[in-house]
């Protein structure tokens, strides 16, 4: 097995959540799934995040133009919305895709998930082309919690689900 495939098989088994990232502005209105997002800090001026979006993708542009964008962390019913904005809901048509599921504009126009366990709202703050990926760091201006706490999560190349663990004494 060479180095890349080595790499894809052993990232495939770390399970992560599933998140969607929009933006809107005057770069345009794109949103595409990510798993590729985590938190940097809590401390500081404001909390932020990181995420990566390959190049070629319109939203890393769009995103690095608006200047805010939206880390939508999707709950687990919502499998068909990360198809749809993975490009496997049929559409291939950023505009259409927002179209198939119900949003609200967030504090500064970014497009907010309706049912999305959490969303953050977020200023971006600075973003790196590292190779094929915009490394983008954004400053989350607000956050909004669903009553819903049960993450979708991506493992084992197919979507998963939490469950507790019990330990036996």
């Amino acid at each position: 097995m060479d180095l890349r495939a080595a790499f894809l098989e052993g990232m495939s088994r770390a399970a992560t959540f599933v998140a969607v990232a929009t933006t809107d502005g005057e770069g345009g209105r794109f949103g595409v799934t990510v798993s590729s997002l985590t938190s940097v800090s809590a401390d500081g001026d404001h909390p932020s995040l990181l995420l990566c979006i390959h190049h070629l993708s319109p939203v890393g542009a769009a995103i690095l133009k608006n200047r805010y964008f939206c880390a939508n962390l999707l709950a687990e019913p919502q499998q068909d919305v990360a198809n749809l904005f993975a490009g496997r809901g049929g559409s291939g048509d950023h505009a259409d895709r927002f179209t198939r599921a119900a949003w609200q504009p967030g504090e500064h126009g970014q497009p907010l998930l309706a049912g999305a366990t959490a969303t953050f709202e977020c200023r971006l703050a600075t973003a790196l082309l590292w190779e094929t990926h915009h490394i983008i760091v954004g400053r989350a201006t607000s956050v909004r919690l669903s009553d819903n706490s049960s993450a979708l999560l991506y493992g084992q190349r197919a979507y998963r689900k939490a469950i507790h663990l019990t330990t036996d004494t």
